[in-house]
């Protein structure tokens, strides 16, 4: 088994209509419930908006903090699911199925060290 990364990507903008997000959040819900049911599920959440980032970045003996995100950017991490797949195969049909769920990007990577 390895762990997988489903990162969820964000577009910066208006966010969907409050029937049509709670239809997004039903699926995410059962997409969730149908991962833990079969063993797969490790962790999941989601993050609040790029403008409540806070960068930490070592310069030299330095740490330096500002407010906001790393890179500005058209879309934006929003929530992530960790999975314990048999292999990328797997962890794919779970990629297929979180976008389904969410309407939007899903970005399926394995873990170098888990």
């Amino acid at each position: 088994m390895a762990k997988y990364l489903l990162s969820v990507y964000q577009p910066e903008g208006t966010p969907p209509a409050p029937e049509e997000l709670e239809k997004i959040m039903a699926r995410v819900a059962a997409f969730e419930e149908d991962a833990k049911a079969a063993g797969v599920w490790v962790f999941s959440g989601g993050l609040d908006g790029q403008e409540t980032a806070t960068v930490v970045h070592a310069q030299g003996d330095e740490v330096l903090v500002t407010d906001g995100p790393f890179a500005e950017a058209k879309e934006y991490l929003g929530g992530l699911t960790i999975i314990d797949c048999a292999d990328l195969d797997e962890a794919l049909h779970w990629g297929r199925r979180a976008t389904l769920a969410t309407t939007l990007p899903i970005e399926v990577r394995p873990f170098y060290w888990a």
